[in-house]
């Protein structure tokens, strides 16, 4: 009787469990749109300077912009044209910023929407020696973003993981749900191999990543789902050469003959993400364990380096989280058997090779090649964001070339809204990396602007809330009534199934005395019962109880229920609203950026229109000066020139004067001569004829009547007779010989004399010109002139050349070289006639032209530019005299 008591216990309370797991399921929450897009989180973190006496060319300006300026060499060498610009970030961390204060800013948000089902892409940028791995993964005692993102996970999800096996993956992206039977198998096999290390608690932690956080540093997230059982599932992969190879492939090792790694392929799911076809997906149940799995593939990285020879710094790691959740069942004992219910989300940690120039590197063959990949792969991924950032700017459609590196085409799926990206921007402050962190910043910048859908929320299960503490509830119940079962065993006090059975009718004797006996028998079936009838009584009002109990509790499930559909109603509301006004002040906060840009940009727009105003200014009154002084030199050489036309004018009128004077001088003279020679030529005739000869006075022509006109020559006579120039430079006859410049004007007539002036290396010219006279020493001219006696008369005035002052070329004449032919009769005649003749004072002779005074006393300057004509072909200065 106690027995069945203590059945009919557990079958009501099993009854009740079933009652309030037989809920009706919730309807699932409308699937919001994903048209709210949030930008790229795009965050700068500035590393200490190696030595402090080393240039530093990075200065943080507020925890959101920084300012770079030109080292001083580089300034030199580009003239100064690098100017001081400033970049904005989400947030800037300095050199003082610690790993704890980085990972509550940019990977906590990551972390628990990973635990709320939703992707994050977490990537670290920067180049070689910034801090990008230092930033992920960190050192002993400081820990990075990747030790501290599975440490915040497993203080989430700890209590509500799953066992070990009950999620498996199906090889195509997804997760399959064992039974507990296939998962006890599993793990019965993995207990079995003695390779596989016993659990985290009990093996050697590595030292190299022990202490990586404190306990005080840790982290967890609200809100944890417990009606959900969580399985954390990692991957470790690395692209090298636009490779993908996995770290955690168990391959064997043959120290002999080393086989290079298998590459991995990309795949698209059922759902149209990308995934590592055959990438190894290892199950950890804690931090240690997780991060054990990650050093065991550095290590594996740290070999393949080794043996192929290459950097660490040249390839890009991927490590990928993996947290799968499944609903409990409406017992709150085991995982809901449908796969369709299985929830995967991930968490990629990415340390981007660095990106600077291959000039730089100083790689050569092989090296060289792989650093080509590498920018190749990095210049993908900017041509990506800049085609991302054309298309939502200007509305354009063009391809992302996601396909064109193995990077881009993995992660192409968070950029079209599967999950939120952030950027950890690494930069170091020393001015050797000048150049590169100014390509790392336009290109932060150019990220910043682009905008990620947001991930939708995805549905939950339908079940009520609160299973999980239901079961735990009643196997604690359970368990204590069992305890109080064992009660007057243990001495314990009576429990309340024991007074029941005791308010039952006792039971009377049940000795028979005899054969005869008929009382006790008749005695004891009437109690018993008695007793039926009272336990019937029980049973019924005990089930009509229990119904009026499930029907209440129903009735309670259903408000209950109806009270949760409204109460998430009005937190979708909610949500919405609260995204609405999220999505507000993003959009506010990128208004206020983008006007800080603005108007910083119109403040350096401003300061260089000052500069140019104040160039142009400078250059005005600079352009005002030289007008005036053009218009003063104007003004002077206006005043020049009249008051050289005035001296010409007079100096012209003097020598018209004095040519007149002179002229009139000559012909008077030579009409005494005529008249001398007439008067000698009549007596001649009259002595000749014998004729009676007229004593008559001969009587002067006057000037006015007998004027002869004076006879023209062929060639430009020479001018009057005036003072050499004073020469200003001499030419040095060492400079290349003498050479002439034989001046023969067109006019003059070719005579077929037997001597003819011949001259060697000699520049025959018609006019001279200051290009000849520039190459000769010499400078001769041929004049011809009608002699007295009716022949033509050639002379060669010859000159030495110098160089002026000015820059032109003077010629000083020294000698005259005359040449004549004569008619022996009249030149006999001609003597007789001069040696018997008068002489008179004022009469010229032939010998004169020879005399060296009047042969010196001519000079001819040829200034630079000009050009005389064949008919007046010098000019005659006198020459100046001391006083």
């Amino acid at each position: 009787m106690r027995r069945r008591g203590v059945s009919g216990v557990v079958k009501h309370l099993n009854m009740i469990r079933q009652a309030k797991g037989k809920t009706p399921r919730r309807p699932p929450p409308k699937k919001p749109s994903n048209t709210q897009k949030d930008p790229v989180g795009v965050y700068c973190r500035v590393r200490p300077l190696g030595a402090e006496d080393e240039e530093c060319c990075i200065e943080v300006i507020s925890n959101t912009t920084i300012q770079l300026h030109a080292p001083d060499g580089l300034k030199a060498n580009r003239n100064g044209e690098f100017k001081e610009t400033q970049y904005s970030f989400k947030k800037v961390f300095g050199i003082k910023t610690t790993q704890r204060e980085l990972f509550e800013d940019v990977a906590k948000p990551l972390v628990e929407d990973l635990i709320y089902c939703k992707n994050g892409l977490l990537f670290t940028y920067g180049v070689t020696g910034s801090g990008k791995t230092h930033t992920m993964t960190g050192s002993p005692g400081q820990g990075g973003l990747l030790p501290r993102s599975l440490d915040m996970i497993f203080n989430s999800i700890g209590p509500y993981q799953a066992k070990r096996y009950v999620f498996k993956p199906d090889d195509k992206n997804g997760m399959e749900v064992q039974n507990q039977v296939d998962a006890l198998l599993d793990r019965q096999k993995r207990d079995s191999q003695t390779t596989v290390p016993k659990t985290p608690t009990t093996r050697r932690i590595d030292p190299e990543f022990a202490d990586m956080i404190s306990p005080a540093e840790a982290f967890k997230a609200d809100g944890v789902d417990e009606d959900s059982s969580y399985s954390v599932f990692v991957s470790y992969i690395e692209i090298y050469n636009n490779y993908i190879y996995d770290l955690l492939e168990e391959t064997p090792f043959d120290p002999i003959k080393p086989k290079p790694p298998q590459s991995k392929l990309l795949r698209e799911d059922q759902n149209h993400n990308m995934y590592v076809a055959g990438c190894t997906e290892v199950e950890v149940k804690s931090t240690e364990e997780a991060f054990e799995v990650f050093w065991r593939g550095q290590k594996k990285r740290r070999i393949a380096n080794t043996q192929l020879n290459r950097e660490s710094s040249r390839s890009h790691s991927v490590f990928i989280i993996k947290l799968t959740q499944a609903p409990l069942d409406a017992d709150g004992d085991n995982v809901l058997q449908d796969k369709n219910q299985v929830n995967v989300s991930q968490l990629c940690l990415v340390d981007l090779a660095g990106s600077e120039r291959t000039s730089r590197t100083r790689a050569e063959g092989s090296r060289l090649r792989e650093a080509g990949n590498i920018n190749q792969s990095l210049m993908t991924l900017r041509t990506c964001i800049e085609v991302l950032r054309e298309n939502q700017m200007c509305g354009t459609n063009k391809m992302v070339p996601y396909r064109d590196s193995k990077v881009t085409h993995l992660f192409k799926n968070y950029f079209d809204g599967e999950g939120k990206v952030r950027m950890v921007v690494c930069v170091n402050p020393k001015a050797d990396d000048y150049e590169e962190t100014l390509l790392v910043m336009r290109f932060a910048e150019m990220t910043q602007e682009v905008e990620v859908a947001r991930p939708v929320d995805r549905p939950i299960c339908g079940f009520a809330a609160g299973r999980r503490q239901r079961n735990q509830a009643f196997k604690e119940e359970l368990t204590r009534r069992l305890e109080d079962r064992g009660g007057p065993v243990t001495g314990e006090s009576p429990t309340v199934l024991s007074q029941l059975l005791q308010s039952f009718p006792s039971l009377p004797a049940s000795e028979i005395a005899g054969p005869n006996d008929d009382v006790t028998l008749p005695r004891l079936i009437e109690a018993l019962e008695k007793r039926h009838k009272i336990r019937q009584m029980m049973v019924e009002e005990y089930n009509k109880t229990a119904n009026m109990l499930k029907s209440m509790l129903q009735e309670q499930d259903g408000n209950f229920v109806a009270k949760e559909n409204f109460i998430s109603e009005q937190r979708g509301r909610l949500g919405e609203k609260d995204k609405m006004i999220q999505n507000q002040n993003n959009e506010i906060d990128r208004l206020e950026k983008k006007s800080k840009m603005l108007e910083y940009k119109i403040d350096i727009l401003q300061k260089t229109s000052n500069i140019h105003e104040e160039d142009k200014r400078s250059l005005q009154h600079e352009l005002d000066s030289r007008e005036q002084r053009l218009q003063r030199e104007l003004s002077d050489k206006r005043r020049m020139e009249s008051r050289m036309q005035g001296i010409v004018s007079d100096t012209k009128l003097k020598w018209e004067k004095e040519c007149e004077r002179r002229v009139n001088a000559k012909q008077l003279e030579m009409q005494n001569k005529l008249w001398v020679k007439d008067e000698k030529l009549k007596q001649l005739k009259a002595i000749v004829t014998e004729g009676k000869s007229e004593n008559r006075q001969p009587q002067r022509p006057s000037r006015e009547k007998d004027k002869v006109p004076p006879k023209r020559s062929v060639s430009p006579s020479p001018v009057p007779t005036v003072p050499p120039v004073r020469p200003l430079h001499r030419r040095s006859h060492s400079a290349g010989g003498e050479r002439w410049v034989d001046h023969k004007p067109t006019t003059n007539v070719d005579l077929d004399t037997v001597m003819q002036p011949n001259l060697p290396n000699a520049i025959k010219v018609t006019a001279p010109s200051e290009k000849a006279l520039s190459k000769c020493d010499k400078y001769v001219l041929t004049h011809q002139e009608v002699a007295s006696d009716g022949e033509i008369q050639t002379k060669l005035i010859k000159g030495e050349v110098f160089k002026t002052r000015g820059g032109g070329q003077s010629v000083q004449f020294t000698d005259i070289e005359t040449l004549k032919q004569e008619n022996p009769a009249s030149a006999s005649r001609k003597r007789r006639s001069s040696e018997s003749g008068p002489s008179h004072e004022g009469e010229r002779k032939d010998g004169d032209w020879t005399d060296v005074e009047t042969r010196c006393s001519v000079a001819v300057e040829m200034r630079a530019g000009s050009n005389l004509g064949p008919g007046y072909q010098h000019h005659g200065y006198p020459k100046r005299r001391k006083p």
